[in-house]
């Protein structure tokens, strides 16, 4: 088969093939395989971010360095953007006009807050 159709069209297993499903995906943080990466400042902290870790069902590597002065210095930006995950707001549906209106008047949409 050629690579080209009638008027020049591209041959469609072509595109198929370059697009579609993603078979090179990167591994999830916070797994086995990619486990978070944290740096805390002291050891009773670590036992706090252990248990925080362990309670999510989560993988990290944590290590102590005493040279940080607090918890403000500590590198834990990867724990807490998988916790804080932002959340979809969603709205609620206006009514149609020929519909009750939602205010409780009685009236049809159209008529009252429409």
């Amino acid at each position: 088969m050629h690579d080209l159709y009638y008027k020049g069209r591209i041959h469609t297993r072509e595109n198929h093939v370059t697009t579609g499903y993603n078979t090179k995906r990167t591994v999830k943080l916070g797994t086995e395989k990619n486990p978070l990466t944290l740096v805390v400042a002291s050891e009773e902290r670590k036992i706090e971010v252990a248990t925080l870790v362990a309670d999510n069902k989560l993988f990290a590597e944590i290590t102590v360095d005493n040279s940080l002065k607090s918890d403000e210095d500590e590198n834990i930006n990867e724990l807490n953007t998988i916790l804080n995950k932002p959340v979809t707001t969603t709205f609620e549906k206006t009514p149609n006009r020929n519909e009750p209106c939602s205010c409780g008047s009685g009236k049809k949409y159209k008529k009252c807050c429409g």
